[in-house]
C-alpha cells in the first residue's frame, strides 16, 4: 500500500451554516467564512490546504451523532472545552490522555460528534 493520507477531508452537516461557522470559529480559533463558489455553500475549517481538512455544509446531521472528527486546538484542552460550552456546544467526556496528546468528546450545535484535541508538545 502506498503512503497516503488516511483522511482526505471531513464533511460536517449543519442546519444553520452561519451559526455553525461562528461556533467552530469561536471554539477552534478559526477565521473561516462561507464560500459560495461551489454547488453548495461551505465553510472550510482552518487555513491550511497542506493537511487533511474539513468543512461545514448545509445538510442533515446523522442520528446519534454519526462519525467523530477530531479537530486540533491551538491552546489547552480545558480552554477549548470551556469555549465549546460557552458557544452552545456540549462536552460529553472528561479529558482523555493518549500518547499523541489529550482530547475530549463534544457535540456541536447540531449534535454532531467532534473531538477537541490538544497535541503533546
Amino acid at each position: 500500500m502506498a503512503d497516503r493520507a488516511i483522511m482526505v477531508w471531513g464533511e460536517i452537516p449543519v442546519t444553520d451554516i452561519d451559526k455553525s461557522a461562528a461556533f467552530y470559529n469561536e471554539v477552534f480559533g478559526y477565521t473561516s467564512k462561507i464560500d459560495n463558489s461551489g454547488p453548495n455553500p461551505m465553510v472550510v475549517l482552518g487555513p491550511s490546504e497542506a493537511n487533511a481538512g474539513a468543512h461545514l455544509y448545509p445538510g442533515k446531521p446523522a442520528p446519534d451523532s454519526g462519525n467523530t472528527i477530531h479537530l486540533g486546538l491551538t491552546d489547552t484542552l480545558e480552554a477549548g472545552m470551556e469555549r465549546c460550552k460557552k458557544a452552545g456546544g456540549e462536552v460529553v467526556s472528561p479529558p482523555i490522555t493518549i500518547p499523541a496528546g489529550r482530547f475530549a468528546y463534544a457535540k456541536d450545535l447540531d449534535g454532531n460528534s467532534i473531538g477537541l484535541f490538544e497535541a503533546t508538545k
